[in-house]
């Protein structure tokens, strides 16, 4: 048994490689500087024009505004570490207390 006589192959061929072509043409005009620029287009069609995303007045108050919130979270952080130093104070007094009031000979294991 033979496989099919290259005259068979033919009609095969032809459609596989012209879908070849066709998928690596249309690969280099979407990723190339052709797609690129059609992409800019349909944007500003549509009005998603990144270059105008935000005004420079906005973009200043949005800093300032940032700055702001970052000195604020600062001193929360600040206060955070206060509050952790005072917390092991008293837990440290805790402990002591605790173990000035347990009574001689139940404080472990005597031999």
């Amino acid at each position: 048994m033979q496989g099919p006589s290259p005259g068979e192959m033919v009609p095969i061929i032809i459609p596989i490689f012209g879908m070849l072509t066709g998928i690596t043409i249309t690969g280099f005009v979407v990723l190339g500087p052709v797609g690129r620029a059609v992409g800019r287009v349909i944007m500003r069609i549509f009005g998603a024009d990144h270059d105008q995303a935000l005004p420079a007045g906005d973009l200043q108050d949005i800093r300032v505004l940032l700055e702001d919130q970052s000195g604020r979270m600062e001193a929360v952080q600040r206060q955070l570490s206060e509050l952790a130093e005072r917390q092991d104070f008293a837990e440290r007094l805790l402990a002591q207390s605790r173990k000035e009031m347990r009574l001689p000979g139940a404080g472990g294991a005597n031999g």
